[in-house]
């Protein structure tokens, strides 16, 4: 049945109930792992011996460098602590002076350690070591592996996906109180309301007939298996209704939990499977101020692994064109985007409460003005401050000279010599 606009393009309303009864919450394992390898440089170690760490990011770890067993972790703790060793570089200023005062050689290393994701909660519950010593199978170049698994537990919540096993899959769109969903004659409240539009142009029948099986197997305490082809009959299914009280349309009176009125027409009501999936909201939020940029176009990196930007596309801005909000689409198209400098500037006014400076040039028409250089286009950016320098006669001669064939013609078009590309 329809609720209120709630279950509008197959959303799903819940009773509040499976929430408090854990009737679908899942328990989620994660499997992380570190590798110790061989390198040029010399061998990487896994280590509770980390530099530039604080004892209270380590107070977790064994003496391994190992994170314990039970251990509540959140993004960003370290779970396998592990250096890498470093190339010898020219020393600065200060690292020559703490070398001559206390005449030790500072460890060349670099903190390596396996860190919980960007999202990633939980506890610890196993931790497996592998090494060459105890006889494992490690791949050429690794000298020891561990593995940390953490589990996290999930009740359904708002945004989460639910399907039934007929392909009707939908978002649970909100969690209603018991007392106001639709209650059946006896009192008994509804447990999940799903929208009957989902039926007829996916012409999936079979979720109906669950329903209607479903609910005479229940009074009746049959367990019943109807298989694909040569499953119950119509009639079967309208005599099992019948039998078990109900009418043979399978439709009962329902009354609103809000008013306790009867709604305007019997709903089909019963019991089918509900099954919940992997695409959980919890893993699919996810925000960005600033992050890491891609190398060459300079832009922000996407998806929520790489912790990157929500994509502007082409039709997006066509749609913002279309509405005609133009500083809105400049700030997305530079400051928020490959505008290297004016997003620096951006930050910094932000952070001093000024003023936002104006734009620079995006990243994106660098490259592209490398790229028709790249193709013998001699390509200029030019102010609207600078005035354009005409090109003189004897420029043109020189370039005739070197080419060595005329390909150039005079014409009267604001006084300059134009190359004509369609004439040899």
């Amino acid at each position: 049945m329809t609720w209120e606009g709630y279950n509008f393009e197959d959303a799903i309303l819940i009773n509040e109930n499976l929430v408090k009864d854990d009737s679908l919450t899942s328990l989620h394992i994660e499997e992380y792992e570190s590798e110790a390898r061989d390198t040029k440089l010399g061998p990487e170690e896994i280590t509770r011996d980390i530099p530039n760490v604080g004892e209270d990011a380590l107070k977790d770890l064994d003496e391994r460098g190992i994170i314990r067993i039970g251990a509540e972790v959140e993004p960003g703790d370290i779970l396998v602590g592990k250096v890498t060793p470093k190339g010898e570089t020219e020393l600065t200023a200060e690292e020559r002076l703490l070398r001559a005062i206390f005449g030790e050689k500072a460890r060349e290393v670099r903190d390596t350690s396996l860190k919980v994701p960007h999202g990633q909660t939980g506890i610890i519950v196993d931790v497996k070591v592998f090494t060459r010593e105890n006889g494992d199978d490690l791949n050429p170049g690794v000298n020891k592996l561990v593995r940390v698994y953490i589990a996290t537990k999930r009740k359904i919540s708002v945004g989460d996906k639910l399907c039934g096993r007929h392909g009707n899959k939908g978002v649970i769109s909100r969690v209603l109180p018991e007392e106001d969903m639709p209650f059946l004659p006896d009192g008994t409240p509804l447990e999940v309301v799903l929208n009957p539009l989902g039926v007829p142009s996916r012409m999936n029948i079979g979720q109906v007939l669950e329903v209607h099986l479903g609910l005479a197997a229940k009074k009746l305490g049959w367990n019943v298996a109807t298989p694909v082809f040569d499953g119950a009959s119509e009639n079967e299914v309208f005599e099992a209704l019948e039998m078990a009280g109900y009418p043979s349309t399978g439709k009962i009176d329902l009354r609103d939990g809000r008013t306790g009125d009867n709604f305007d027409a019997p709903v089909t009501v019963g019991y089918m499977y509900i099954l919940k999936l992997h695409h959980l909201v919890d893993d699919k939020i996810h925000a960005r101020s600033t992050g890491p940029y891609s190398l060459v176009t300079q832009q922000p990196l996407g998806g929520k692994a790489q912790f990157g930007g929500q994509r502007f596309g082409e039709m997006e801005v066509w749609a913002l064109e279309a509405y005609g909000a133009a500083h809105t689409l400049q700030e997305m198209l530079t400051v928020k985007s490959d505008d290297v400098t004016g997003r620096v500037k951006t930050y910094e006014a932000i952070v001093k409460g000024e003023n936002i400076p104006k734009p620079g040039i995006p990243e994106s028409f660098k490259v592209l003005v490398k790229e028709l250089q790249s193709l013998a286009l001699d390509i200029t950016i030019i102010s609207p401050e600078e005035k354009e320098e005409n090109v003189e006669i004897e420029d043109i001669e020189d370039i005739r000279e070197v080419i060595g064939e005329e390909r150039f013609i005079e014409e009267e078009t604001s006084g300059m010599e134009v190359e004509d590309l369609d004439k040899n």
